[in-house]
């Protein structure tokens, strides 16, 4: 089939890459929709692809696959086994739980990175790029949502009550004042 004035051939789907569409990588054209790792299926970038002869893969799957493989290799190139006696059949002793010299922070890396505080709502490291601040704790913005219904929140929507956050609609429904006469401005009489 002729090539009417269109670009090369996708290496994945084989179809026409025209230009605004084209990542090459190892001297093929893709799709930006195509590039993606054939194991995972994961969307790739000049950052994350690894090409192995006419295959692309994310770094985490190349290694798996094509990483070092043996004794200490767990899950493909660089993950060594920490137990150095382990191979030689040397039972580890009981140790004593590690404490950090007085003067030493554990936390260095974390801290300078800005991931020394957890979301309370995953749990995950919270980094200065993706941090909101809301009852008085980090959170993602992707978890900064109501614990009741969801909804997305912002410094103007959000409330909170022990730790959790709510949109201002579902913390008046489960927290606010309830009865007869609550939520008007007129205030019943007692006889």
């Amino acid at each position: 089939m002729p090539n009417w004035g269109g670009g090369a051939k996708c290496a994945a789907c084989e179809k026409t890459v025209y230009h605004a569409e084209e990542i090459q990588c190892n001297g093929r054209s893709f799709h930006k929709t195509c590039f993606i790792c054939m194991t995972c299926r994961k969307g790739l970038d000049s950052t994350t692809v690894a090409a192995h002869e006419s295959e692309i893969y994310c770094k985490s799957c190349y290694g798996k696959k094509y990483g070092p493989k043996g004794y200490g290799y767990g899950q493909g190139a660089g993950a060594l086994s920490s137990d150095p006696g382990e191979h030689l059949g040397i039972q580890p002793q009981e140790s004593k739980p590690h404490r950090p010299a007085p003067d030493s922070n554990p936390n260095k890396f974390a801290q300078k990175f800005g991931a020394s505080e957890r979301c309370p709502r995953c749990s995950k490291a919270v980094y200065a790029a993706e941090k909101v601040m809301g009852g008085g704790q980090p959170w993602h913005k992707t978890c900064f949502r109501c614990a009741f219904c969801g909804k997305s929140l912002d410094s103007a929507t959000v409330t909170d009550k022990d730790g959790e956050i709510y949109c201002k609609v579902c913390y008046a429904k489960n927290f606010g004042p309830k009865g007869m006469g609550m939520g008007n401005l007129g205030v019943v009489e007692e006889k």
